[in-house]
């Protein structure tokens, strides 16, 4: 038997070893004792040489710490594609490029006899006179065709110019239905004398096509037919790339599918014809989602939702949600709801769905307690990529109690509303505008009347600074019931101001309208009550700071105006104070801290906390 004791002796007196070893490792100098990269620029304008500093990949691999000489040496071979792309992309064609390493040219040196260790590593571009455009010409052109500005006799010989210029010849014989059009010649030529770029191209726009049939895979549940129907591929008009983006926007909007991606057939069918070929990956069918939110005096909201997005197979979505508000809130009591909404897409037009929604709702509110149930069937139709509207025909039943009795609503209404979307990012606009007009004609029975109620919401997002950290927000609301009196209208219908969606740093539903109520129920004497009012503005404003990479402060102003007639013999409150956001990836978490500033409704302050921007 081994005796373990000799072999950890045996082992022992190779520990001197060890550590003299070690001790020359750390005292000798590193391989790689690669100085600062020197990158010059001789005769360049600042410009060019921010443009070339940019596109440099040694300059980039030394910001992100590469310290191998091996790397470095495979960078500068690489150097040398980029720069002069570069240098092209400004209008420069005979500039030189040299990159020095230890005083050898990188291009000079064979893989084989790659350094193992780099001293000195620097790259000179000297780029030489700027060349202009002398002589152009694309054709065929396709009627209507306007090639861009810069691309013209005496303008900047741009690389990415002249690409752009074919690709614009050929998207415009595209959009007449001349799927196939190429480039079959093209003749640029650099005169190095007199600093000019002679540019020709040939075009064959080929045949005008039709659509041809859509060929569709990888769907396992929603079926063929329907994916069909949804897409709404025009098969038999003339060819337009425009509609085959469409009919992939189409079915992406039905949240039916994870991915998906049109392609044309690489070669016409019978006629002319071209197909699409559609791949589809889908979404897993359901899902669960939960949110929160907080305020010092409304209390806690936490709502819940399901989503089963291919109900019946045919990409028929069912959403099932509700609501649980004023948890722990100072004022009034617990609100909760429930609601479903089904939507069948491509219903008489790939663009038209029709849906169902119903809703039961219990208000607990300190100027009433309301039961309310809501269903409405209806039309949801999409114009364009910003406009969408929907047209609806509901019944809604109310019974609300007030201090001094009890109403029952029942209206028929035809609620209609239209959407103008051109924010930049749905959860956090940098940029855009973005329009919702609501208009509810109704009828009413047992204690509602008749009338109407408008509603407008409109925002604008502006950029500043570098990298747009800064960004202007601002957000005006509008509301009115017409014809109908307070006592008339369902207490849905009314306004109020007040909380995390009017008035920061307000109590929620704070501002409201006294009215006289005697004789209008019981014929109660000397009745006054407060209710909400039959026209609202409400004004926001804020101005969002990026202070690092997630972190971003907000400044916030909002003012709001309730009156018991159109716009009337009402009152106006206010509130100010800071946020912070902090950027999750798919949305900002949200802090607010506020006060009030005008009006007599609320003291002291008020916090928020909730996900996604205020507006």
């Amino acid at each position: 038997m081994t005796d373990r004791r000799l072999l950890k002796l045996d082992r022992c007196w190779l520990l001197p070893f060890w550590l003299a070893g070690a001790l020359m490792l750390l005292l000798s100098p590193k391989a790689d004792a690669l100085e600062k990269i020197t990158l010059l620029t001789p005769g360049a304008t600042e410009e060019l040489a921010s443009v070339l500093r940019t596109a440099s990949v040694l300059l980039a691999a030394e910001r992100d710490g590469v310290t191998g000489a091996q790397d470095y040496y495979s960078t500068a071979r690489i150097e040398y594609g980029r720069l002069l792309g570069a240098l092209y992309s400004e209008g420069y064609y005979s500039g030189v490029i040299r990159i020095s390493i230890d005083g050898r040219e990188a291009a000079s040196i064979a893989p084989i006899d790659a350094p193992t260790t780099i001293n000195r590593l620097s790259v000179t571009i000297e780029p030489g006179p700027r060349f202009a455009f002398s002589r152009i010409g694309i054709a065929p052109l396709a009627p209507g065709t306007v090639l861009p500005d810069r691309f013209g006799a005496g303008q900047v010989a741009r690389s990415g110019v002249i690409q752009e210029a074919a690709d614009v010849a050929i998207e415009r014989w595209r959009m007449i239905g001349h799927a196939k059009a190429t480039v079959t010649a093209q003749q640029i030529t650099a005169d190095h004398l007199l600093a000019e770029v002679d540019v020709r191209f040939g075009l064959a726009p080929g045949p005008r096509v039709r659509f041809g049939a859509l060929m569709i895979s990888g769907n396992e549940k929603v079926r063929t037919e329907r994916v069909r129907a949804i897409a709404g591929l025009p098969t038999g008009a003339v060819y337009n790339p425009a509609a085959v983006d469409k009919a992939a926007d189409r079915l992406r909007r039905t949240g039916a599918f994870k991915s998906v991606t049109l392609s044309e057939a690489e070669a016409l069918g019978p006629g002319d014809t071209l197909a699409i070929d559609a791949t589809l990956v889908e979404q897993l069918p359901r899902r669960l989602s939960f949110g929160a939110e907080i305020a010092t005096l409304d209390g806690l909201t936490v709502s819940g939702s399901w989503l089963h997005r291919n109900l019946l197979g045919g990409a028929e979505s069912l959403l099932l949600e509700s609501t649980i508000s004023g948890i722990g809130a100072a004022t009034g009591g617990l609100d909760y709801g429930i609601g479903a909404r089904f939507n069948r897409p491509a219903t008489f037009t790939p663009d038209t769905s029709v849906f169902v929604a119903l809703a039961v709702d219990h208000s607990d509110d300190p100027l009433f307690i309301s039961d309310t149930g809501t269903v409405e069937v209806g039309l949801a139709h999409v114009f364009s990529d910003q406009l969408s509207g929907e047209l609806g025909f509901a019944y809604a039943y109310e019974r609300a109690g007030f201090a001094f009795g009890d109403f029952n609503f029942s209206i028929l209404s035809l609620p209609v509303s239209l959407t103008w979307d051109r924010r930049n990012d749905l959860l956090d606009a940098t940029a855009g505008t973005y329009l919702k007009a609501e208009a509810t004609p109704f009828v009413g029975f047992n204690d509602a009347g008749s009338g109407a109620r408008f509603a407008v919401d409109a925002r604008a997002y502006r950029a500043f600074g570098t990298a747009g950290r800064v960004v202007m927000a601002g957000r005006v609301q509008l509301g009115a019931v017409v014809n109908a009196t307070v006592f008339e209208t369902p207490t849905d219908y009314l306004f109020y101001s007040g909380g995390g969606g009017t008035v920061r740093g307000q109590p929620y539903q704070s501002l409201a309208v006294q009215n006289d109520c005697t004789g209008i129920l019981n014929n109660k004497p000397n009745c006054v009550v407060q209710t909400g009012g039959r026209s609202f503005i409400g004004l926001s404003g804020e101005v969002r700071t990026r202070i690092g990479a997630r972190l971003g402060l907000v400044g916030f102003a909002d003012a709001g105006f309730i009156a018991a007639d159109l716009f009337d013999n009402g009152s106006w409150h206010s509130g100010a104070g800071l946020g912070l956001r902090y950027d999750t990836g798919i949305g900002p978490i949200r802090l607010d801290v506020a006060a009030p500033v005008g009006g007599d409704t609320g003291s002291g302050l008020q916090v928020y906390i909730g996900i996604g921007q205020a507006f």
